[in-house]
């Protein structure tokens, strides 16, 4: 049987498009690194940076420990439904792949207080960012939490 080159040209169009079709959108991963300073701003002290990142289902984030004394965990309440929690170690880095859409808020354990807080919005983050932003913070984290809800509700 043989067949003719427009037919053999014609069957790898299709495949190419079949398979660009099926396969995967590549999830991109991201850095934050936790730090004594914020370099972008020297009057900083302890602080993720970046601390705001707006990134979509399947991505991840690398929490890099930069300076020591830090760690990356979930903040109680503000997580979506399904969403899986994480307490990173002090002085090591953890990598988190966001798996369910919503707003999520983390903080350094040792420096929640000082306002060492950062929020990660994922896909449709509105699924959960009322109750999120109703989550009671104290100290400094109070004021940082609100700025970055700020930046949240300028993407809107």
């Amino acid at each position: 049987m043989k067949i003719s080159n427009s037919s053999l040209y014609l069957s790898l169009i299709f495949a190419t498009c079949l398979l660009g079709a099926v396969s995967p959108v590549l999830a991109e991963t991201y850095t934050v690194k936790m730090m004594s300073t914020d370099p972008n701003d020297p009057s900083v002290a302890m602080s993720f940076v970046p601390a705001f990142l707006k990134i979509e289902k399947g991505d991840t984030v690398i929490f890099e420990a930069t300076q020591k004394g830090h760690n990356s965990a979930t903040k109680k309440g503000m997580l979506p439904d399904g969403a899986k929690k994480w307490n990173g170690r002090i002085n090591k880095s953890i990598e988190v792949t966001f798996d369910t859409d919503g707003t999520y808020g983390y903080f350094c354990v040792p420096h929640y207080s000082v306002g060492m807080v950062g929020l990660i919005l994922v896909g449709d983050y509105s699924v959960n960012l009322e109750e999120a932003r109703k989550v009671k913070q104290r100290g400094k984290a109070k004021k940082a939490f609100n700025a970055l809800f700020e930046q949240a509700d300028a993407l809107k």
